[in-house]
C-alpha cells in the first residue's frame, strides 16, 4: 500500500463548471480535503453559484507563493503559512507583496510524529534525519517543539526538506528518513505498514489551529460573492460528512479519492476525522486559543525573530460571518 496514490479525476471539473463561477482552490492531497469533495459531489458548490477547481501541491513553497503571486483564488493551508509569509518569514521570495488573509478554520492539524520501524523512542532520533515540508514555515516548528520537550537538542538530529506531506509519507515508506509529522489519515496507513507513532501533536501542545481557508484580502473584496458561496458549500460538504446516517457513502467517496486506502483504513480515518471533539471542525471555526499557540511557535522559532501575538492581524471573518457560518 506505501506509496499511496491519489485520483486525478478528483482534481477535475466536469461540465457543470462552466455554467458558474470558477474558483480554484489550491490543496495538500490527503483526507483533510474529504469536505470540498462532499461539496463537489453533492453539488454545493453549483447551488452556491460556483465551480471549485483542485489543485494538489507538491509543497507549501508552490502553495503559497502562487497564491500571493495570484495563480489561485484560495489555499486550504496551515494558519501558520499565511502568518509566516505576512510576517516576511517565508520559506521563498514572491512577486507580490503577501497580503493573506484567515476567512475560516478546519482543523487541529491532525498532526503525528510518525517513524520508521527501528525508530521506537525520541531517544532513537539522535544522528538521524526527519523530514519537513518546508524549514521555515507549516508544521517544522511544531516539530522542532515536539523534539525539544522530549529531550532532543537541535544539534541532535538533522532536518531535511521533502515537500507536502504526500511526498513526506512515501519518503518515510522507502526510509529516507526515520520520521516526519504526518497528517491524518497517512499516520493510518504508516501504521498500517509497522510504523511507529511517537506522539499526537495536539497532546503535547494543547488548542493549535491547523487547516484553514486563505486568500488575498484584494481578491476577497473582489470576489465577496464567490468566497460567501466557497463557505456556504464546504460547510454544506462538513454537515453532510457529520450526517451518521452518510458514512458508508463518505467512506466510498474518501477510498474513491485514495484509491490504495482499504475499506478497514478508510473506517478508521473516517473515526478520526469526524470525532466530534477532535476531527473537523464542525462550523469549520477558528479556534483563536489555537492560533495563538501558532504564534507563540512563530514568536520562538521564526526568522527574522519578530514577537507575534494578535490573531486578529492575519483574521477576516465578515465573509464567514455573512455565509451564516457564525449562527
Amino acid at each position: 500500500m506505501c506509496p499511496i496514490t491519489t485520483n486525478p479525476a478528483a482534481h477535475g471539473v466536469g461540465d457543470a463548471a462552466r455554467k458558474h463561477e470558477p474558483v480554484s482552490v489550491i490543496v495538500f492531497p490527503g483526507g483533510f480535503n474529504w469536505p470540498i469533495w462532499a461539496a463537489q459531489e453533492n453539488g454545493y458548490f453549483e447551488q452556491n453559484g460556483i465551480a471549485v477547481a483542485l489543485t494538489p501541491t507538491p509543497n507549501s513553497v508552490f502553495q503559497l507563493t502562487n497564491l500571493i503571486d495570484g495563480k489561485f483564488d484560495i489555499a486550504m493551508t496551515a494558519i501558520d503559512n499565511v502568518v509566516a509569509y505576512n510576517e516576511n518569514q517565508g520559506e521563498a521570495p514572491t512577486i507580490a507583496t503577501p497580503d493573506l488573509v484567515t476567512f475560516m478554520g478546519g482543523d487541529n492539524g491532525f498532526l503525528s510524529l510518525v517513524t520508521v520501524p527501528e525508530v521506537k523512542s525520541y531517544a532513537d532520533l539522535k544522528g538521524r534525519q526527519l523530514s519537513v515540508d518546508a524549514l521555515t514555515t507549516g508544521y517544522a516548528f511544531v516539530l522542532r517543539k515536539l523534539l525539544k520537550e522530549n529531550g532532543l537538542a537541535s544539534t541532535d538530529y538533522e532536518l531535511v526538506k521533502a515537500g507536502g506531506v504526500v511526498e513526506r509519507f512515501e519518503s518515510l515508506c522507502r526510509k529516507q528518513h526515520s520520521g516526519t509529522l504526518l497528517i491524518s489519515p497517512f499516520e493510518v496507513l504508516a501504521e498500517a505498514q509497522g510504523f511507529n507513532r511517537l506522539a499526537n501533536a495536539a497532546d503535547q501542545l494543547g488548542q493549535y489551529q491547523g487547516l484553514v481557508g486563505a486568500t488575498r484580502r484584494s481578491w476577497a473584496k473582489q470576489h465577496e460573492r464567490e468566497l460567501v458561496a466557497y463557505i456556504r458549500g464546504y460547510l454544506a460538504g462538513l454537515d453532510w460528512l457529520f450526517e451518521p446516517t452518510n458514512k458508508s457513502e463518505a467512506i466510498l467517496l474518501l477510498r474513491s479519492k485514495l484509491p490504495n486506502m482499504s475499506e478497514h483504513l478508510a473506517s478508521k480515518s473516517y473515526d478520526i476525522l469526524l470525532d466530534p471533539q477532535s476531527g473537523f471542525s464542525k462550523k469549520a471555526e477558528l479556534n483563536l486559543e489555537g492560533v495563538r499557540t501558532v504564534l507563540s511557535l512563530r514568536s520562538e522559532y521564526g526568522n527574522p525573530r519578530k514577537s507575534l501575538s494578535d490573531p486578529s492581524k492575519y483574521l477576516e471573518l465578515i465573509y464567514y460571518e455573512m455565509a451564516g457560518a457564525a449562527r
